[in-house]
């Protein structure tokens, strides 16, 4: 049955299936699907629903129950130009926008800042919520602010770079403000010349061998290491890497590495050393393990995978599994990455 508001089409109990990476079937009491942000206030403002649910790309999203009240996908669009000089532009980007998209229309114009974050899936408006980051680069990086609207007032407020609090795959949107706003916009300041270019960290510089380093090749580079480790959520559902990669200190480190000489590790700073998350569960034998439908990747042991008709509480009870598996290995907590409903 539909219901009609002012504005929208509010759909009874839809099937999310389609609106996430993980492919898990769950169901909205409600749905609607909104474009700008007047329907987004006009929305929110509804007094008849009084539980919301915000949906963006779905992509860093594992759903294992159904969503009580009403589910709002966002889906606002449009790229325009802030500011510009010589060195740099800024860009606004609607929250609705495709991230890789997004990344790959900078790299065509010619701009550079984004280019490690190439094929992360998902949208805009989400990607600052965890602090996106790939290949020594964050979100952070090119971040100038965004506007937000309170889910309760439908006012509309702007959050600049020391606002947001980002962290490690973090930001005071998954923290203090969890629930509390929906990122309308994001600006980024990128350049347009003098690049300030990352090729160190993991495969990026193997990969591109003799090529001239460029936005261009390092996302060449990043996209297809990227399709080589990670499964591409069309063909089998996944909501990316599932664990943060661990931070230990030093001292624990050192014990490490006494017992697991081949460890690979990212020195954070004198005294934080970081640990792929996949190298732990992979080292334990789990790499391409399954539970049902439920599963690890084959290639990339830091994702799950859905090899069909898992629902999202059996692929929490996985990524439990391999939690308590680690910590009693390694003495290692592996903190869940992907947002759990």
């Amino acid at each position: 049955m539909l219901k009609k508001t002012q504005l929208k089409t509010i759909e009874e109990n839809k099937s999310i299936k389609a609106y996430n990476t993980f492919g898990v079937e769950c169901f909205s009491e409600y749905f609607t699907r909104v474009n700008s942000e007047e329907e987004l206030r006009e929305i929110l403002l509804n007094k008849n629903f009084k539980k919301k649910f915000i949906l963006g790309g779905g992509s860093n999203l594992l759903l294992t129950k159904k969503i009580l009240g009403l589910c709002i996908h966002v889906n606002l669009k449009g790229i325009h130009k802030v500011e510009e000089n010589e060195e740099h532009i800024v860009l606004e980007v609607q929250a609705g926008e495709n991230w890789h998209k997004f990344v790959v229309w900078t790299i065509n114009q010619g701009y550079g800042g984004l280019e490690n974050l190439s094929l992360i899936p998902g949208n805009t408006g989400t990607a600052p919520i965890q602090n996106i980051g790939a290949y020594g680069v964050e979100l952070k990086d090119s971040f100038v602010s965004c506007m937000a609207m309170n889910v309760q007032t439908a006012e509309i407020s702007k959050f600049n770079l020391e606002d947001v609090a980002f962290g490690y795959r973090t930001s005071i949107f998954k923290t203090t403000l969890k629930g509390k706003y929906v990122i309308t916009s994001v600006q980024f300041r990128l350049t347009k010349k003098n690049h300030k270019l990352k090729t160190s960290y993991g495969a990026i510089k193997e990969e591109m061998g003799n090529i001239p380093v460029s936005p261009k090749s390092i996302a060449d580079a990043v996209i297809s290491i990227r399709e080589r480790k990670l499964p591409d959520p069309k063909v089998i559902g996944n909501g990316g890497s599932f664990f943060k990669n661990p931070i230990i200190k030093e001292k624990q480190f050192e014990n490490l590495l006494e017992k697991y000489p081949e460890i690979p590790y990212y020195r954070m700073n004198s005294s934080e050393i970081k640990i792929p998350a996949g190298w732990l569960i992979e080292s334990l034998g789990f790499k391409g393990y399954k539970k049902g439908d439920a599963g690890v990747h084959k290639d990339q042991a830091l994702v799950l995978v859905n090899h069909g008709k898992a629902s999202g509480q059996e692929i929490l009870v996985l990524s439990q599994e391999l939690q308590k598996k680690v910590k009693d290995i390694f003495d290692i907590y592996l903190e869940i990455e992907v947002n759990i409903y």
